[in-house]
This record gives C-alpha cells, structure tokens and sequence, in this order.
C-alpha cells in the first residue's frame, strides 16, 4: 500500500504593518531634577530646580531658601548655557550677564556686566602657539585703569594691573605664582606685592610633608598626612608663628561611609563627624541620591555647650 505524502505546512501569517507615525506629537518634557539641603547650624533649607533643555545646550535653574518661619528668601532665576548666563535676583531685582565668544581657534572674547551697579569687565584670551601658553588682557567697564595683563605658561602665571596708593596716585603692582619640580616634591612661588609665601609639597603612597614660609614675617607652618592602609589617614598642622594647631583622623568604610575626628587649637574644639555618601561627590551618585552628616562638636572650655548638627542633601529626578 502506497504512503500518503505529508501535508504541507501551513503558510506564516503576514507581518503586522508597522505603526503609523502620528503627523503630530509633542516635544518629550526634559527631565528636572529637584535638590535640597538643610542645615541644623542654620535652620535653613536651602532648594534649587533644574531642567536641561536644547539638547542639553542649556539650562534653567531656580533656587531659593526657607527660613525658620517657612518665608521663601533669597529667590534667583538663572538661564545658563555655553556662550551665555542670566542670573537674576528677585528680591534685589539685579541682573548679573556673563558672555563669552570664540572669534577664533585661538583667541576668546568674555564680558561681563552688573545692570544694577552698571559696571562690569571685559576681557580677552590669546592661546599662544606653544601649548600652555596664554596671554589674557582685561579692564573694567567703565575704564579706570590700565588693562590687567595676566601671561600664562606651564610653570605658572604672572601678573600686571595698574593701583591707586594713598602715597603715589598710580603704581604698577606685580603679583604671580611658580611652580618646579623639585627632588621627589613640587615648589610653589606665590607673589604679591611685597609678600612672598614659599611652599614645597612632598608626596609619595603613604605620607605628604608640606612645609611654607611666609616673606618678610617669617611666618612659618607645616604640614603632615599619614596614610595607614587604604582606610585611615591622619593629619596634622602646626604653625610656629601662633603656635596653633590641628589635628584630623579619617577612617572610610567603603565609598559612601566616612568617620572624622579632629581638634583645632585656636578655637579650642573638638569635633567628630560621621558621613553618609561621598563627602566631596554629588548626591547623584550616593545611595538613595541623598547625603547626610552628622556632627558633634566640643568645646574644650564648656563640655555642656556640645551640640550635634545635621546637614541632609537629597536629590529627585522627576
């Protein structure tokens, strides 16, 4: 007997036609993100409200305070973008306007302006062909003075403004920063006027040795930090013209928990802290987007006049 043939198989159904665009739809709302932070010292909550918009080109923010009283104090609207800022002041009803412009690969125009005040500053920046060089000049509006001349190069900057002095009506004033490697350690010249403050900073894995003195008073301090293993670290300051001193234990536990304790002689303090998310990140990136901060503070001359403080910064995403 003769086997039949085996049925063929059923045909796939057609696919389903793709969605049909709308001829109309809204622009999507960009995100806001809302922060605020209060401070027990103070009791004010302080409040800011971003929004990104223009593809991130720019950005609008408003900020504002409450007092113990609940009143709304200190409110300002602030327009940011690349080229151009508006922060304006409600209640002093004052417009600070900053402005920049690229006119070329290597040359920048910024300004800046008090509408209030009508006063403001206008200044130019040249990128020089050697790389880490740059000369900038910038003068008062209106016009007081000489331009202030500031060159720029790798191994610091260097400055010249026009003064007036009580003695002598106009005088030029010099004032700067260097810096060299020297040895194992970097040296820092800062200048200004008659003052000079000399500084050589001494870094490896595990300690930082940071001596300065002052010119002509002769004021001399140092510095000391000592790393025990990834999680502790212990600082220390002195300074022999006052004979002040600090000191400051930290001790981590993982990225979002730190421990701090220290004593400052010239306010005669002590102090232990306790943070919850990175102290020097943003709220963004700590758990529940929130910071907290738990202080005592001890005064060596009235233990009974302790207080314990509370800074909380918490982050919505809406």
């Amino acid at each position: 007997m003769a086997q039949q043939a085996p049925p063929l198989p059923l045909p796939l159904p057609p696919p389903p036609p793709p969605p049909t665009k709308p001829t109309f739809s809204f622009p999507e709302r960009p995100p806001i993100r809302v922060t605020s932070e209060f401070d027990s010292d103070s009791s004010i909550f302080f409040h800011k409200i971003s929004c990104k918009f223009l593809n991130t080109l720019a950005k609008l923010k408003f900020s504002f305070q409450n007092d113990t009283n609940g009143d709304i104090i200190q409110p300002q609207v602030s327009f940011i973008s690349k080229h151009l800022s508006i922060h304006y002041d409600v209640e002093d009803q004052n417009a600070l306007l900053k402005a920049s412009l690229e006119v070329g690969p290597r040359l920048q125009l910024r300004a800046a302006h008090d509408v209030k005040a009508q006063q403001g500053e206008l200044s130019m920046v040249a990128n020089l062909a050697d790389p880490g060089y740059a000369l900038e000049l910038s003068s008062l509006i209106p016009v007081v003075a000489m331009p202030r001349a500031t060159l720029k190069f790798p191994l610091g900057e260097v400055s010249v403004e026009e003064r007036e002095d009580e003695e002598v009506k106009r005088t030029l004033s010099i004032n700067g920063i260097l810096k060299s490697q020297i040895l194992n350690g970097v040296c820092t010249a800062q200048f200004r006027d008659e003052d000079l403050k000399l500084r050589y900073s001494y870094k490896d894995e595990e300690m930082s040795f940071i001596p300065s003195i002052s010119l002509p008073s002769n004021a001399f301090s140092f510095a000391f930090k000592r790393q025990f293993g990834p999680s502790d670290k212990l600082s220390y300051f002195y300074n022999f013209d006052s004979n002040f001193w600090s000191a400051v234990y930290k001790h981590t536990y993982g990225k979002d928990f730190k421990f701090k304790a220290g004593y400052d002689s010239e306010v005669r303090l002590g102090w232990a802290s306790l943070w919850v998310g990175d102290e020097g990140g943003k709220s963004k990136t700590a758990p529940l987007k929130m910071k907290v901060q738990f202080m005592l503070q001890v005064p060596q001359d009235d233990i009974k006049a302790s207080a314990l403080m509370l800074r909380v910064k918490k982050r919505w995403d809406i």
